[in-house]
């Protein structure tokens, strides 16, 4: 047998070990929808297609700020092929929409606010002349001078972009004595560049008239029932009248929470009586597409005992919330509420801001806040130590919140707090043993830059460094937050079947699956059909947050539990009692005692028995707009990172060798999904550090494809050893808490202390540029 047909069979064993279990909760499970998408047979939402449909594009703005004098769609109308041009004029109902507030308009009505906003929308027989027409269309814009920085949208006698002015939200937080005084003082000043989400599928969706005045839409979003109102509002329609079923996502974190083409697709459907296709272009993905992460400034100060205990934080957090609000005002929440950090400090004064810009839109991306706050609070500890004369590690430790600590806001954490303990963990993890040539010298393939024979390591410096966050799970401030389901139990071909139907959306992080694990788990029954989302059912609420594992799987297990008792009823009554006796439902089986009573399809009797349950996580409350004191989160989950770089300094290039993340998950629902969720949020924090940026300049996006923006590929993905604590919520299913955002936050901050460690410089900047790295230049801040 050849080495390659050895590794393959290797392969194969593996697989089956994935899936020799039960598929109950806490097993390694394989995707259902992982054999399609890696043969490349699985349906994206661009991949959709009806009969006789039409395709969509889109006029966008040049500018980054402009009044609207006029739009003459006359040359577009008269292209052959083409069916309908729509403007603002057109829209039937609500004319600006809003994840949050409703301040951006459907298509611009009398100016733009940024570089790429939709003017004006075309549907046509082919794409090449649906964009050949939107270029046709004449926009008479008188372009003004436009706002880029918060500095600009703060200063007085600035224009306001909006009518209530050019803050989005102000939150302040006050606690103790901020004007306490201690021995030791550090300040900096940190910044956080636009990052991308970088989905790899682009904006698209499917939108098919029923006839009656209704639509029905395709798409690819993260949250039906938030896309199905919007859509509804703006179409002038009741909310039964739309109908949104999810489309294979390519990707979201957090970019599809509002919407791009939903809207826009429904209204040329409806105007043509055809279905309507549209699929964004990468630049238009780019510059008007969808929401993008926050820039930050933040002015920080730390004052500390001569132990190193903190005494005092102060803070001031701006981030760039672009021309329209998305989810800014949660976000500055988010930074804000998170902004000291997992750490103990009774004396407290923190404002964040959020700011309107004529720069592109930013909203929700994996992290919502925290990680702009963690590059700040994490370089803070790090002076912090450097001041005190002690190991960065032991401030953390010395300085971590335990269970029942409170936050700058007054609430108190709820279970295990496991910062000491992960950073126990990572701490004892034996380091990296780099690769070695044939000669037993190290690899020169392993050094900064080598792919491209940059360096022979004259240069090369090793740095280590530590990183820890956390961030609040579901959404807050009193939002209702509910998630529902449906789950029936049958007999189909002779052997009991559960189905389970959600409006949980599927963006590559496993929920079905999930659904899945727990149908099995609770009702004993091996087939388990997920059925595909739709707003048919309640709603599910978002995949966002890090949420949807613990709302949506509260529902599921509710809705089981429901089943399982009427089961166990008609159970007992065709036993002609329990006498005591204990009934549960495993493999298909009633069991009485532990022993089999008779197959759940005999009891089923062809009968369907359904339930549908909503959950809902504890209340929370707003925060006091003057104090900011509040329970305002659900619950927490608790992150940490090590990371070791090497950099050479004479040119500038950084290659992380290793990027160990250890998060406490609270239950591992599907251990073999949680390693990519950690894995690949780990890299999404890399890319932040070293690679990743939307640079904006005069308002105009410069990046118009993955070629310009560059996410870490291959070459630069590290490998992530990864260490799982399962300690445990107590108010929540299984106990679990959210795992999918939290890597991404300490995963920067760590490789920029590894930087730091190696260099001696500042780095106060993510991502770090190659400048930045250059031992002496006056540029880096040294």
């Amino acid at each position: 047998m050849s080495p390659q047909q050895g590794d393959h069979a290797a392969l194969l064993r593996e697989r089956d070990e994935l899936v020799r279990g039960r598929g109950l909760v806490g097993e390694r499970l394989a995707r259902s929808d992982g054999p399609a998408k890696v043969a490349g047979a699985f349906a994206y939402s661009s991949d959709l297609h009806v009969d006789d449909m039409l395709f969509g594009a889109t006029l966008r703005s040049p500018h980054a700020a402009a009044r609207i004098r006029s739009v003459d769609t006359a040359a577009a109308r008269a292209i052959p092929g083409v069916r309908a041009v729509l403007t603002h004029a057109d829209v039937p109902g609500h004319r600006l929409v809003g994840s949050v507030m409703p301040d951006q308009p459907v298509l611009a009505i009398d100016r733009v606010r940024h570089h790429g906003e939709p003017v004006a929308i075309v549907a046509a027989d082919d794409p090449a002349t649906a964009r050949r027409a939107a270029a046709t269309i004449m926009v008479d814009y008188a372009p003004e001078a436009p706002l880029t920085t918060v500095e600009a949208a703060l200063a007085p006698g600035a224009p306001a972009l909006h009518p209530g002015g050019n803050v989005v939200r102000s939150v302040p937080i006050v606690r103790g004595d901020p004007d306490a005084a201690a021995p030791v003082v550090v300040r900096g000043r940190y910044e956080v560049g636009m990052q991308d989400q970088a989905f790899l599928g682009p904006e698209s969706g499917l939108a098919i008239p029923d006839g009656e005045g209704g639509v029905e839409l395709h798409v690819a979003t993260q949250w039906l029932h938030a896309d199905r109102d919007q859509v509804a509002a703006g179409l002038g329609l009741a909310p039964e009248r739309v109908r949104i079923v999810l489309a294979g996502v390519g990707g979201a974190f957090g970019a599809r929470e509002d919407l791009s083409m939903q809207l826009h697709a429904c209204l040329l459907a409806l105007a043509t009586g055809r279905a309507v296709k549209m699929s964004y272009l990468r630049e238009e993905s780019f510059a008007g597409g969808h929401v993008h992460r926050h820039p930050a400034w933040m002015e920080y100060e730390h004052r500390a005992g001569a132990d190193g205990r903190l005494v005092v934080v102060r803070a001031r957090l701006w981030l760039d919330g672009g021309a329209y609000a998305s989810s800014s005002s949660a976000v500055i929440a988010n930074a804000t509420t998170l902004a000291v950090g997992p750490y103990a400090v009774d004396n407290v004064d923190v404002l964040g801001v959020a700011v309107y810009t004529n720069n592109q839109p930013c909203g929700a991306m994996r992290g919502f806040g925290a990680v702009q706050v963690a590059v700040a609070y994490e370089a803070q500890m790090d002076r912090v130590a450097q001041a005190v004369g002690i190991d960065p590690v032991e401030l953390r430790r010395r300085n971590a919140l335990a269970e029942g600590g409170r936050l700058p806001t007054g609430q108190a954490i709820r279970g295990p707090v496991a910062t000491v303990e992960l950073l126990d963990r990572l701490a004892a993890l034996p380091p990296p043993v780099d690769a070695e040539d044939d000669a037993g010298l190290r690899d020169p393939r392993t050094l900064p830059g080598s792919t491209f024979g940059a360096t022979l390591g004259e240069g090369v410096r090793r740095g280590v460094g530590y990183a820890v966050g956390f961030k609040n799970i579901a959404f807050s401030e009193g939002f209702d937050d509910p998630a529902s389901a449906r789950v029936a139990l049958m007999v189909r071909d002779g052997r009991a079947v559960a189905e389970v139907h959600t409006a949980a959306t599927e963006v590559g992080q496993g929920v079905l699956g999930v659904q899945e694990q727990i149908v099995r788990t609770e009702l004993g029954v091996a087939d388990v059909r997920v059925l595909p989302a739709d707003t048919a059912v309640d709603s599910a609420g978002s995949a966002s947050a890090s949420r949807l594992t613990w709302m949506v799987g509260g529902a599921v297990r509710a809705a089981c539990a429901a089943v399982r008792t009427r089961v166990l009823e008609r159970a007992a009554h065709a036993l002609g009692g329990t006498d005591g006796a204990v009934l549960a439902l495993r493999d298909g089986h009633v069991l009485r005692d532990g022993e089999p009573a008779f197959p759940l399809a005999e009891l089923l009797a062809g009968a369907e028995i359904e339930e549908t349950r909503t959950y809902r996580h504890d209340p929370t409350e707003e925060l006091d707009p003057l104090t900011g004191q509040g329970d305002s989160h659900a619950g927490f989950a608790f992150v940490a990172h090590r990371a070791t770089v090497d950099v050479d300094v004479e040119l500038g290039l950084a290659r992380v060798v290793e990027l160990a993340c250890a998060q406490d998950v609270g239950r591992a629902i599907n251990p073999l999904a949680l390693e990519g969720q950690l894995e690949g949020g780990s890299i999404q924090g890399l890319g932040l550090a070293l690679t990743e940026e939307l640079l904006v300049a005069g308002g105009i996006v410069q990046n118009r494809s993955f070629g310009s923006y560059r996410i870490p590929t291959i070459v630069d993905a590290a490998p992530v050893p990864t260490i799982v604590l399962e300690l445990g919520d107590p108010a929540t299913p299984y106990g679990l808490r959210g795992a999918g955002e939290m890597p991404a936050i300490s995963a920067t901050p760590a490789i920029l202390a590894a930087l730091r460690a190696a260099t001696g410089l500042a780095l106060t900047r993510a991502p770090v540029r190659p400048e930045d790295l250059v031992v002496g230049d006056e540029r880096s801040g040294r």
